[in-house]
């Protein structure tokens, strides 16, 4: 498929994760190259879209290193994509496909043209509504939040969005993703997802287990949400 580009993010040494990816690929027609991933471990200062201050008071906990990289890995490809002014697949680097994979994207690319974004794996199952289907395969609408950023696919106009939406960097980059108040872009889905992932821990995104915020904690950050919304000229979380 010529007219579509695949990129994997993929953190350089990665040799075992990385000979997994060829084998996965090299089962399909398409042409794809490894894109290297932003190593958050080597930061040596802030990346400037990361606000730390407001990041604790808004989350109540700031994001690790490499979620920033994890993110920061993303909007590289999201680059790419307004690049090249193509439609392009992102995977991270644990995916897997499962056979009615190229059958999904020959749906989307020959069949389909209501979607600007498209989930292809998901973490959590969550009620869809059908927006277009071929008995198989659907297009369809999330009713909340999948989760998880293994593998999606954008058009330019939607990379665009998202590159500028996220100007700020203030939440983990799955997150993010389903965040519509803040990028006004809508994620669709496909069911059944063509994508799984191989439950290798990342090597990019090694979010801690995060205890609950609690109280006066719980308190304090509904409070600064509360009055970001209200205040801020361009409040992370949109009323």
């Amino acid at each position: 498929m010529s007219d579509i580009q695949v990129l994997v993010i993929s953190l350089a040494g990665s040799d075992a994760r990385q000979q997994q990816v060829r084998a996965e690929l090299e089962k399909t027609s398409l042409n794809w190259r490894f894109l290297d991933a932003v190593r958050g471990s080597a930061f040596t200062s802030i990346p400037k879209e990361y606000k730390p201050a407001k990041v604790k008071k808004l989350l109540g906990f700031e994001l690790t290193p490499n979620e920033l990289g994890c993110f920061l890995s993303h909007k590289k490809s999201w680059q790419e994509c307004v690049d090249k002014n193509i439609p392009t697949i992102v995977f991270e680097d644990d995916f897997c496909l499962l056979p009615h994979f190229e059958k999904v994207i020959a749906f989307l690319m020959d069949d389909c043209s209501n979607w600007n974004a498209v989930r292809l794996q998901g973490l959590s199952e969550v009620p869809q509504a059908i927006i277009q289907t071929n008995g198989d395969i659907s297009l369809v609408r999330n009713i909340g939040d999948a989760v998880g950023a293994t593998a999606y696919l954008l058009k330019p106009d939607a990379a665009k969005i998202l590159l500028e939406a996220s100007s700020d960097i203030y939440e983990p980059l799955d997150h993010f993703l389903e965040h519509y108040q803040k990028h006004h872009l809508e994620f669709l889905a496909i069911s059944p997802y063509p994508v799984g992932i191989t439950g290798v821990k990342t090597t990019i995104a090694d979010r801690p287990g995060r205890l609950p915020i609690r109280g006066w904690d719980k308190a304090r950050r509904s409070i600064s949400r509360t009055l970001d919304r209200w205040f801020s000229r361009s409040p992370w979380f949109p009323r």
